[in-house]
């Protein structure tokens, strides 16, 4: 059965362009504190908070190739994110402030960006399962860019709290509420649900199992858990042979063995 929608076409796209607004204010806000943790300076605030709040979008509209990007033809979104690394730079918090705010905009922003992301993918006439990519892209793909531009692990990559598979989640119930016809319901659900799934990921630490128990048979896997048993730094584990292994694979006698420099002359 097909659930009343409670916005018309026009009302749908306008709430869509407030909250990928408001994704956008909320993200560069969030990429200030970043930055003020790292100890920029005032340019240094408006380049993380630029990246941080229209990264996402930008990659978004290129991936859809449906004309281009938002934040090069709405005179808004650019004032917007500068805005939110000002506000970042100006006001000071105290850590427990920031603390609990960023944590509330991460959510927010994660359930704001999946719910446009899906929404522009439905606008350019694809279907679902681009839908889910878009929108998960669009709700990490500006924390990716920052991280990556402060040579940090994105978190998409695990080792913290529930992340991309929040978005991932606000994506598909999204989806699923556009495909019985009702988008609006599908808004409030995905929201709601972001804020729920990642304050409770940051709150009791829910997180998705990862591969640390695996380890790969190989010669030179065992060099580096060697050289980690003995304590020794990870770059100065690999003995030359397994150096020249990784460069000239070639050079081997046999499975598994390595020629050090004496043995080679």
């Amino acid at each position: 059965m097909v659930l009343m929608n409670l916005l018309s076409v026009d009302g749908l796209a306008a709430v869509t362009n407030v909250l990928d607004l408001a994704g956008v204010f909320a993200s560069a806000l969030l990429g200030g504190a970043v930055a003020r943790a790292m100890d920029f300076d005032l340019f240094g605030f408006l380049v993380v908070g630029f990246v941080s709040g229209l990264g996402g979008g930008m990659l978004r509209d290129v991936l859809l190739q449906n004309g281009p990007p938002v934040a090069l033809t709405d005179p808004l979104y650019v004032p917007v994110a500068v805005a939110g690394a000002l506000i970042a730079f100006f006001v000071s918090f105290s850590e427990r402030g920031w603390d609990r705010l960023f944590t509330f905009l991460d959510a927010a922003v994660i359930g704001f960006w999946a719910v446009v992301g899906v929404q522009r993918t439905f606008d350019a006439g694809l279907e679902w399962p681009a839908a889910v990519i878009m929108g998960t892209i669009t709700a990490v793909g500006g924390g990716v860019g920052r991280d990556l531009l402060l040579r940090r692990v994105p978190a998409v990559f695990g080792g913290n709290a529930l992340y991309a598979s929040v978005a991932v989640a606000a994506s598909v119930v999204m989806v699923v509420a556009s495909a019985l016809g009702s988008p609006t319901i599908g808004i409030v659900a995905a929201v709601v649900l972001s804020l729920l799934l990642r304050w409770g990921a940051v709150r009791w630490g829910w997180g998705l199992p990862n591969g640390r128990d695996w380890q790969p048979q190989s010669t030179l896997a065992s060099l580096l858990r060697r050289g980690r048993r003995r304590g020794r730094p990870r770059n100065r584990a690999l003995r030359p042979g397994a150096v020249r292994l990784l460069r000239r694979p070639g050079r081997r006698q046999g499975a598994g063995s390595v020629h050090t420099d004496d043995e080679e002359r």
